[in-house]
């Protein structure tokens, strides 16, 4: 999983040819650190298909904002750059992985 910033949002997320899922979410939040290894799991998993990036609001704040991004965790799947489904709250693995694969179109 990569760490995204402000200052690597572009090269890590804008620039990928995959479909990225943004996982936000903050040091100090009880789901968010539930949802971490669900997110960590699926990244090996779904390797060479998609990019899971790990997003502290803390740390990127402008990511954040470009994503009305109100509350952690916070999920966004991006297909060519674009948001097309996001979701707040913990999910179990099997929900994000449906998500997932849903968008990639398996």
């Amino acid at each position: 999983m990569v760490k995204v910033n402000d200052k690597n949002y572009e090269e890590v997320v804008a620039q990928s040819d995959l479909p990225v899922v943004l996982d936000f979410g903050a040091t100090w939040c009880g789901p968010c650190k539930k949802l971490e290894p669900i997110i960590e799991e699926l990244s090996g998993e779904m390797a060479g298909k998609v990019v899971m990036a790990k997003v502290d609001v803390g740390e990127a704040p402008s990511v954040a904002q470009k994503f009305g991004v109100m509350g952690v965790p916070t999920v966004v799947f991006l297909k060519g750059g674009q948001p097309v489904h996001q979701f707040s709250g913990l999910q179990s693995k099997e929900k994000i992985a449906g998500l997932i694969n849903q968008h990639l179109g398996v």
